[in-house]
């Protein structure tokens, strides 16, 4: 294990001014890589250089390894931080990093090839006495084999690519009649999007809570958590607002959740941070969906109510520290995040464009992470979130009350965002006395 010092981020937006922030506190330099769409990036201001790695489209920039591994050769950099989304969990990445001896900014290669697979995954936990929701013993190969698991698990049944995430190659089936096509539909949109069609069937949990662990690892076998986040509030699988704690627990299970979330990370010999994915049902009975080996897009809620710097500790966890251990670490308060769209807010449809006028918000429990100034124009690329807004309160309505006047302040002219959706879901009775599940958006709003 190494002192770094300069670390190239792999990343683009507000996680790669999030990450400049955070390599700076520690006194390293930060390199960022940038695409042609997004040579006008202000964090490449803020940082100690910046390497053009290709043209707008990610497949041919921030997808690009090879060009990403001639930046951090050519700046001499020691280590690449990934934030989260395009190389984040990429093994191929991760191993020519190794190959080239740069150290990841992250778990280790093996634990990310356990915890890619989610049908192999689900087994890891099972055998770690972690309950998982029930299922079939990894993929299944064909319709027939579907027709069996469903038959012993009992409709209704959820299919999933055993590859990927964000909702795609994810088929709800209510009874048999619809298997046969959504196994297909499934299967074909898990090759197209991830290039691999292997799908597995989990039983359907009806109107579940979407509840997660952060937890952070060292390299000596320490394992900590950083209390839950309700991530529930989403649509199409992706989320819009987080908050932490998840008022639908109780201590006993909140307490149990913790036990289980370490326990498990231990059992894979896990380290750096990572988020532990539960479905938690009406009676809180809670069961394992899946593992983010990354950094989380909601990582700054944890941070909030724990005063812990997430990326700050991944890198000096890749340096070989030690973590804080579980009792220095307190939970305070109440913390939301909403996440800022440039999307019509009605619609959901991308909205990018030139920013004409601009003011954030800012004040006593308010953080903004964004990467958008007066006249940035948004490419037209990449995913649609410009700004994550961050309150908290000494309690839940007291967070919410920040939040509401953070986002009456935050004025941006020349696009749509989805800051007039976020602040009628603050307004929203269901949102307010904590009814709600994962589908609510798509049931009762959308």
């Amino acid at each position: 294990m190494k002192k770094l010092n300069r670390i190239l981020i792999a990343n683009r937006g507000e996680i790669a001014l999030r990450a400049v922030r955070a390599i700076h506190k520690l006194q390293k330099e930060a390199v960022c890589i940038y695409s042609t769409a997004d040579k006008s990036a202000i964090y490449l201001e803020f940082a100690d250089g910046a390497v053009c790695v290709g043209p707008e489209k990610s497949t041919e920039s921030y997808l690009n390894i090879p060009a990403i591994i001639t930046a951090a050769e050519m700046t001499e950099c020691d280590a690449i931080f990934p934030g989260y989304g395009f190389l984040s969990e990429n093994q191929t990445f991760v191993e020519i990093c190794r190959e080239h001896d740069i150290a990841f900014i992250g778990p280790s290669l093996e634990v990310m090839e356990i915890m890619s697979d989610k049908s192999k995954a689900k087994e890891v936990m099972k055998k770690a006495g972690v309950p998982v929701i029930p299922g079939s013993e990894g993929a299944v190969k064909d319709v027939e084999e579907a027709k069996k698991v469903a038959k012993q698990i009992g409709y209704p049944v959820i299919l999933k690519a055993a590859s990927g995430g964000g909702g795609r190659g994810m088929r709800v089936v209510e009874d048999e009649s619809y298997l046969e096509n959504a196994f297909l539909a499934a299967s074909n949109e898990a090759k197209s999007a991830f290039g691999d069609p292997t799908i597995y069937m989990e039983k359907y949990i009806q109107k579940p809570r979407h509840i997660e662990v952060q937890i952070l690892g060292d390299k000596h076998g320490n394992v900590i958590h950083l209390g839950e986040r309700d991530c529930s509030l989403q649509r199409r699988h992706q989320k819009l607002i987080e908050e932490s704690p998840a008022i639908i627990l109780d201590e006993k299970t909140r307490k149990a959740l913790y036990e289980t979330a370490v326990k498990a990370a231990k059992a894979i010999g896990y380290y750096s941070a990572g988020t532990i994915e539960f479905l938690v049902d009406k009676d809180l009975n809670f069961y394992f969906m899946e593992m983010n080996t990354r950094l989380q897009v909601e990582h700054p809620v944890s941070e909030t109510v724990t005063g812990i710097d997430l990326v700050e500790w991944m890198i000096r966890v890749e340096e070989g520290e030690k973590i804080p251990s579980q009792d220095e670490i307190e939970i305070k308060g109440h913390a939301i995040e909403c996440r800022i769209l440039a999307e019509d807010p009605e619609k959901f449809i991308p909205n990018p464009g030139k920013i004409q006028k601009l003011y954030i918000p800012g004040g006593k429990d308010v953080r903004v992470d964004t990467h958008i100034y007066s006249g940035y124009i948004i490419p037209s690329y990449y995913d649609s979130m410009i700004a994550k807004v961050i309150t908290w309160g000494k309690n839940r309505e007291e967070a919410i009350k920040v939040m509401k006047e953070a986002l009456k302040e935050f004025k941006i002219t020349g696009i749509k965002t989805t800051i007039p959706f976020h602040l009628k879901m603050l307004e929203n009775e269901d949102f307010l006395n904590n009814n709600y599940d994962t589908k609510y958006l798509e049931n009762k709003i959308l």
